[in-house]
């Protein structure tokens, strides 16, 4: 999973990125600090792993990884070029989504590229450099689909009607994820790499004496989640000052302090957890004496296709998986007890995984 964490300059971007990976990407008081994107590989935090590694103490203990790319800020005019917009456009099509910092605090010691704080104002700019960068995307698609129709080849035809259906969309200045299609057309429009059709999780950077406070009297939040419940995005709130502070203490006081905030997780479970609700995936794992590792996969994710996760030749000659959610197996203390009870099931190629799932393939090849 890959997740491009963008903004306008100044609203705490880098600030954030540096929390959550400990990356050391820079971050300053003016725009443009950031030119070349900074990517940090985090892991993602899993008590299941934890503890199963505890259990059968293995060689190797693997987390599921999340990649954060820090992009460089954005200001009005990107599409055409202005600022480092080129630059940002292309780094924003290679994430599977996006985190964009919305800073929701007044302070005059940081400059505001806009002068000001207005969320909605901050939220729409990005959105239209997203959508007139697509909507120039989608009139060479449909020149060229229009062209190919023109001498015969009429298995363009459908292209061009979602070319049609696209562009009245952006041109309503509305970012494609929000765009009603069927599934046919959906699966047609992930080609594209279209930069408004990314899932975008909207952090919302407040002040670190507002944490953990009420904040149905913020305005600023409001009107975030009001944009986000309006495109079927997410929302989180943090403080990205505190995630900096957070992250540089040891792991024995983070909770502490995190609970004496009243947040109880960090900023970055709190972000890997809404990441992969957004884009439908859940963890198999697997285990034993060599290692205990965390998968990745689809929500929905048939079981040859869980094994093909692992290695290909677990898919291509795979004869069964031999499943037993993990609370069972952590209950039960060994993979032999669960065996000896009857709590393992032998499962075919229709098995759909399950989140948590530890699972033994059997394959042949």
């Amino acid at each position: 999973m890959k997740l491009g964490v963008v903004g306008l300059p100044n609203v705490g971007k880098s600030t954030l990125f540096n929390a959550i990976t400990k990356a050391g990407a820079q971050a300053a008081n003016y725009p443009f600090c950031t030119i070349e994107p900074n990517t940090g590989i985090v892991l993602v935090p899993d008590i299941r792993v934890d503890k199963l590694s505890a259990m059968y103490n293995p060689k190797k203990t693997t987390y599921a990884t999340v990649e954060f790319v820090d992009i460089a800020g954005l200001v009005k005019g990107a599409s055409k070029g202005e600022g480092l917009g080129n630059k940002f456009l292309s780094h924003i099509r290679e994430v599977d989504a996006i985190v964009h910092v919305v800073r929701c605090f007044d302070d005059d010691n940081i400059i505001h590229v806009e002068g000001s704080i207005d969320p909605k104002r901050d939220i729409e700019t990005i959105n239209l450099e997203l959508i007139l960068a697509d909507l120039e995307t989608v009139a060479k698609r449909k020149t060229k689909a229009s062209k190919l129709l023109k001498v015969g080849e009429k298995e363009h035809a459908l292209d061009f009607e979602l070319c049609e259906i696209v562009e009245a969309h952006l041109e309503k200045g509305l970012p494609v994820r929000t765009l009603k299609i069927n599934d046919e057309q959906r699966e047609l429009i992930k080609s594209w790499f279209l930069l408004s059709s990314k899932p975008v999780i909207y952090a919302i950077n407040i002040a670190e004496e507002d944490l953990g406070k009420d904040y149905s009297t913020n305005n600023y939040i409001k009107i975030v989640k009001e944009i986000a419940a309006s495109e079927n995005s997410q929302t989180l709130i943090i403080s990205a000052q505190i995630e900096e502070e957070v992250s540089t203490l040891p792991n024995d006081e983070k909770q502490e302090f995190l609970n004496e905030l009243g947040i109880g997780e960090s900023g970055l479970d709190r972000l890997v957890k809404a990441s992969y609700d957004l884009l439908g995936l859940i963890s198999f794992l697997t285990t034993g004496t060599d290692e205990c590792r965390a998968w990745t996969i689809k929500k929905g994710t048939k079981a040859p296709q869980a094994a093909g996760k692992i290695h290909s030749d677990f898919e291509r000659g795979f004869i069964r998986a031999e499943v037993v959610p993990f609370d069972v197996l952590y209950k039960n203390g060994s993979i032999a007890v669960c065996k000896e009870k009857g709590l393992v099931k032998s499962e075919g190629k229709e098995y759909v995984v399950n989140d948590g799932d530890v699972i033994l393939f059997r394959f042949n090849v």
